[in-house]
């Protein structure tokens, strides 16, 4: 049974299991929590919980399983051998400039001739464009390889091909209707011959097929070479952590901790973590948007640079650059979200979508700022620049709505879309944006009929804070690395008095805590909690989870606040 509390400050509802409805996994030496704990997250034997918690290996997967991978090592092996100009075409967030980086330094280094190409986001838009494929033809590009894009990209493929010119597609989208006639497409899901991870990043295909190549062209391959590359991409596209992808983040962590890559220990340094541990949240929220923040405002190609670069200065240089980018990236997006709110009539939205268009709202934060309001009121969110030749927006949604497929029943009316179940981008004309406002609202309407439409969070338990000990903490941490499809667990604890309280950050955003419970103190942060009316001497009830709190040469363990309430009776 699963009780549900709706007294939250933040107006979430809590989703609390009774303790007798967690089983452990039996047969197991580990705590009974720690194994109801596994057993939530899909684990289901002995064996599967000792790899899961002791990092025991696994076996490496056969890329060759993958749909087209030999099919695009023959191809860019005879260009290599035959010395063909190729292209590598990416997209400009962190998976795409990371995917390309790989591509690019590995076509390289074995002697390929090579051409790294991200469009402008601004003068081009998301997606493989026709007028650049001619160019590069005219550059003599007679290959081109895309890097997280590319699947939807038909009509052009097909113009490429009439042109002479083949395209080699790695790309982890959605798989549309009509796939183009590439070379040879290689897709996690796409004609996949029993590879065990349908959910890997551009970057961890990239990352796959380096070693593959080189090993190819007769060079010894260097397996984990591009590792810290694959774990950004991985972290940034939100890839569910489990399996292979929290095998590769949980080794990739401390690959970009001690990278020698110059463009990434710059990075470190700006985003303030030299010398400190890189753990999900520092990718999440200081590396990832900075490489993002390059594409958002300016180009993408910066990023590109940043990540190949070789001679410290420049990267120091370019890293510096890039930092502020996302400054001023922070400051767009909260006048866009303030913008953005201000078209809702309330805070609970009666649509069932919410749709907005804005020609203040720049194109290159739309998906922040959706994301941020599918998450405040639990609804899939539509975010576009209104211009007068063309809106661009992006789409962020919920576990039970799929946004890309509520894109593809209304396909006729984009002049391009693509995405994920859970994001998604499209361009279209003006003109087309009522009728497509109905129809993604009707299909919402239909999709979401008799769901509550609610933020909520999800509790794997109620833990007195006075109970919590070292031992347990540490159990715990065996849990991470902490993500999409494997999140830090969230207990609730009740009676709390919150000691100490203060407003920190931007506009008093976030809530600095101390808490207490009987003889039992700890730090805790609220992210975005600053509004609840909370101060020194109240007692509280609290969701939390625990996060590392990197210092100055220490590392502690603080409580990460989701949630507030009045303390129960």
């Amino acid at each position: 049974m699963v009780r549900t509390r709706r007294d939250s400050f933040r107006g979430r509802i809590w989703k609390i299991p009774e303790p007798r409805d967690l089983e452990p996994i039996p047969g197991t030496p580990y705590p009974d929590f720690v194994t109801k704990l596994l057993r939530q997250r899909g684990v289901k034997d002995q064996h599967a919980a000792a790899v899961f918690l002791f990092d025991e290996p696994i076996p490496e997967p056969d890329p060759t399983l993958l749909g087209g991978f030999t099919a695009a090592l023959d191809r860019i092996e005879a260009a290599i051998r035959r010395g063909e100009t190729m292209a590598v075409y990416g997209d400009f967030d962190v998976d795409g400039v990371t995917a390309t980086v790989i591509l690019t330094e590995v076509i390289r280094d074995l002697g390929g001739r090579v051409i790294p190409y991200i469009p402008d986001r601004f003068q081009e838009g998301y997606g493989v464009h026709d007028a650049a494929l001619d160019q590069l033809d005219r550059d003599g590009v007679s290959l081109v390889i895309t890097a997280d894009c590319g699947l939807s990209s038909r009509e052009e493929v097909a113009a490429a091909g009439a042109r002479g010119q083949e395209v080699v597609i790695f790309d982890h989208h959605a798989i549309p209707t009509a796939l183009p006639a590439a070379a040879a497409i290689v897709h996690p899901e796409h004609d996949n011959a029993g590879y065990p991870n349908t959910a890997l990043s551009t970057g961890g295909l990239a990352y796959r097929f380096a070693p593959a190549l080189m090993e190819r062209c007769g060079r010894s391959p260097e397996p984990t070479r591009w590792l810290d590359l694959a774990t950004l991409s991985t972290i940034a596209d939100v890839m569910p952590l489990t399996g292979e992808n929290r095998g590769i983040v949980r080794e990739g962590l401390r690959a970009i901790a001690r990278s020698s890559r110059p463009g990434l220990r710059a990075l470190r340094e700006v985003a303030g973590y030299a010398g400190k541990e890189i753990d999900v949240e520092a990718v999440s929220f200081g590396l990832a948007p900075r490489i993002n923040a390059a594409g958002r405002l300016t180009h993408a190609m910066r990023a590109f640079d940043l990540l190949i670069e070789t001679d410290d200065e420049r990267a120091r240089v370019l890293a510096k650059e890039l930092d502020d980018r996302n400054q001023e990236r922070q400051r767009l997006t909260a006048e866009a979200l303030a913008r953005a709110r201000a078209h809702l009539a309330d805070d609970a939205p009666a649509a069932p979508i919410t749709i907005i268009g804005d020609p203040e709202i720049p194109q290159g934060i739309v998906g922040l700022v959706a994301g941020r309001l599918a998450d405040e009121y639990y609804r899939p969110a539509v975010v576009y620049e209104e211009k007068p030749d063309a809106c661009r927006g992006s789409c962020r949604s919920i576990p039970e709505f799929n946004i890309t497929e509520a894109l593809k029943n209304c396909g006729e009316l984009f002049e391009r879309y693509g995405g994920h179940r859970a994001a998604a981008g499209f361009t279209a004309r003006p003109e087309a944006m009522p009728q497509i406002r109905e129809r993604l609202t009707a299909e919402a309407a239909k999709k979401l009929q008799g769901v509550r439409l609610e933020p909520r969070i999800e509790v794997d338990g109620q833990v007195p804070l006075s109970a919590l000990r070292g031992s347990q903490v540490a159990w715990l941490s065996r849990l991470g690395p902490f993500g999409a499809n494997n999140p830090a667990p969230a207990f609730v604890s009740n009676n709390v008095l919150i000691a100490n309280a203060r407003r920190i950050g931007n506009g008093d955003e976030h809530l600095r805590l101390t808490l207490r419970d009987g003889s039992t103190s700890w730090a805790a942060i609220g992210f975005r909690l600053g509004a609840c009316p909370v101060q020194a001497g109240d007692r509280v009830d609290l969701v939390w989870s625990l996060r590392s709190a990197n210092g100055a040469g220490e590392r502690r363990v603080e409580l990460e606040v989701q949630d507030l309430a009045p303390a129960s009776a």
